[in-house]
């Protein structure tokens, strides 16, 4: 079904001088109160940006970690709403509740034009509750905050996989539509389910098998080749009877991962060599070995050079890649040259490239990478996958009703 967007919002009377609520996600990394990675707040800019400059006052929801449906000091969008402000080039003011006074306050302040924002919308536990009715009367307030007359836009991609009240119960409260920023990701992710072009190469890194189950068997029928690095890579060694030392292991999975190795036949390709480590650290000593061959109180930690000259070619030749999940421990430079190694070969291939968000994106940018080498960085590593899964995202549908 058609989904609404800001194009239709902004055409059908406009903006100006109506309140807007606008939901972002701004999940950002935190040092203490320093943003390390500014990635998701500049992704949010255009959609926010775009109403500001068409007159519309401009209330923006989001969360940051998990707080436990408490006021939380630690989980404050304090950061994040002075680095929208330097962004845009204007103050933000940040409210000091979700609902309350200062929310209130704060958003009967905005002339047209200006943009504020709430506190962590995750400090009020009926966000992320169970229970429809508290989610709706979370949402008739958050309503309520900018009156009749106003409008809902969803651009936060990375929360459209939650059934929350700002991201799903709010859509139901007022007129709704999708941001620019979620109707680009959904175009992209279309154009994987649809007919991509050929060949089309999957990379899934990350630690465990049972988080990227279901999207591999999802995407193995449909895939030319798919990759496997990172921790869950050694839960599809054990399973070829390869040992793995002390490496990351699903026990429990094994027997999955001899179906799915059957399944794939070659189409499924793993490590060949992966850098080892005698403990989690940077400061641990390192050897290069065959995937088979980890000692006992050794763990692989990163792939090894051959394997990213495989996977380098493997990508390299594709006309579709998507890429999910780190190929090792690339917070630890020891353990980051798989990341990069493959990240750089699917920069540099050509291909129509998607980044998967999360780790992968955070990666492209803490490796210093260029994001103009991808075709596109999603904002939603969970989101993207539960799409490939063939999920429907609550977020998005209930935009359709």
């Amino acid at each position: 079904m058609a989904v609404t967007s800001l194009d239709d919002l902004m055409s059908g009377g406009g903006v100006a001088g109506r309140y807007v609520l606008v939901r972002s996600d701004l999940n950002v990394p935190l040092d203490g109160a320093t943003i390390t990675d500014d990635g998701r707040v500049r992704a949010a800019l255009p959609t926010i940006r775009r109403l500001a400059e068409a007159g519309a006052r401009v209330v923006v929801m989001a969360h940051l970690g998990r707080p436990k449906g408490t006021p939380d000091d630690t989980y404050s969008l304090r950061p994040v709403a002075a680095r929208l402000g330097e962004l845009l080039g204007s103050d933000v003011p940040l409210a000091g509740d979700v609902v309350g006074r200062e929310a209130r306050d704060v958003t009967a302040s905005l002339a047209d034009g200006q943009v504020a924002m709430l506190e962590n919308v995750r400090f009020d536990p009926r966000e992320t509750s169970k229970d429809a009715d508290e989610r709706g009367a979370l949402a008739g307030e958050l309503a309520a905050l900018v009156g009749p007359g106003a409008a809902f836009v969803s651009d936060g991609f990375g929360v459209v996989h939650r059934k929350q009240a700002s991201v799903y119960d709010i859509a139901r409260e007022l007129p709704a539509c999708a941001g620019d920023l979620v109707l680009s990701e959904l175009e992209v992710l279309r154009t994987l389910t649809g007919d991509p072009q050929r060949p089309y190469a999957v990379v899934l890194g990350g630690s465990k098998v049972s988080d990227k189950l279901a999207v591999i068997d999802a995407l193995l029928p449909k895939v030319d080749r798919l990759l496997v690095g990172g921790g869950m890579c050694f839960t599809f060694l054990a399973a070829q009877g390869q040992g793995v030392g002390s490496s990351l292991l699903e026990t429990d999975m094994i027997d999955t991962c001899k179906r799915l190795l059957a399944e794939a036949g070659d189409k499924l390709m793993l490590p060949v060599d992966v850098v080892a480590a005698d403990a989690f650290s940077a400061e641990a000593a390192t050897r290069t070995v065959a995937a088979g061959e980890i000692e006992d109180g050794w763990m692989g930690l990163d792939i090894g050079p051959e394997s990213v000259r495989r996977f380098a070619d493997a990508v390299g030749s594709a006309a579709t890649v998507f890429w999910n999940g780190p190929m090792g421990v690339f917070e630890m430079e020891p353990f980051a040259g798989g990341t990069r190694g493959v990240a750089r070969a699917i920069a540099d291939g050509g291909a129509f490239s998607v980044v998967g968000g999360g780790d992968s994106a955070a990666a492209v940018r803490q490796l210093g990478l260029s994001e103009d080498g991808f075709s596109h960085i999603s904002t939603g590593g969970g989101a993207s996958l539960e799409y490939l899964e063939g999920k429907d995202l609550p977020g998005v549908a209930v935009l359709s009703e």
